[in-house]
């Protein structure tokens, strides 16, 4: 079972739609499908054993809410890439740094979940933060990574590869 101790389940008394992740969270592709991410990755590493798989979560702030979009994008050599994601929307946090690590518990517990359905598999976390101090972002660096690292994911933060997060990022806009 996945530690869904985070600020996501700290949060569930008093906010609805912080309930635990793995039970709540609704892939869909592209076009709109809905999907199961171990069933949709199943398949996508049986047709396709030599995968990059990248997971990684985005949010931005729209009125009162905050729109959260986790991705995992399933990158094809030399042929490209394709992606699932889930959308929800939360009530407003107010400092930007619990909203910030929320993307990444976000991103945290999916790829748990991945991890132990695929043992073997190797999985790319991909955190829409940046290394240059000039950025807000910048103060959840070590831990993000320090956590990501400890689980034994290969960490992208910006400006390096970034993949899922731009995929999440096109879909909170």
């Amino acid at each position: 079972m996945v530690d869904c101790g985070g600020l996501e389940n700290r949060c569930t008394e008093r906010y609805r739609g912080f309930e635990s992740l793995p039970h709540r969270m609704i892939f869909k592709t592209v076009q709109g499908k809905k999907v199961s991410p171990i069933i949709h990755t199943r398949n996508i590493v049986k047709n396709e054993p030599h995968v990059e798989i990248h997971i990684g979560t985005d949010s931005q702030r729209w009125g009162s809410e905050i729109i959260y979009v986790t991705a995992i994008a399933y990158r094809y050599p030399f042929r490209g890439v394709h992606y699932i994601y889930c959308k929800k929307k939360f009530p407003p946090i107010k400092d930007d740094w619990s909203r910030l690590w929320l993307e990444t518990e976000r991103t945290m517990q999916i790829a748990e979940v991945l991890s132990k359905e695929f043992p073997g598999l190797r999985f790319e976390i991909d955190m829409d933060y940046n290394e240059d101090e000039y950025y807000m972002s910048n103060k959840l660096v070590s831990a993000a990574r320090g956590w990501a690292s400890s689980h034994g994911y290969k960490v992208n933060i910006k400006p390096h590869k970034q993949i899922a997060t731009r995929a999440a990022d096109h879909h909170c806009k």
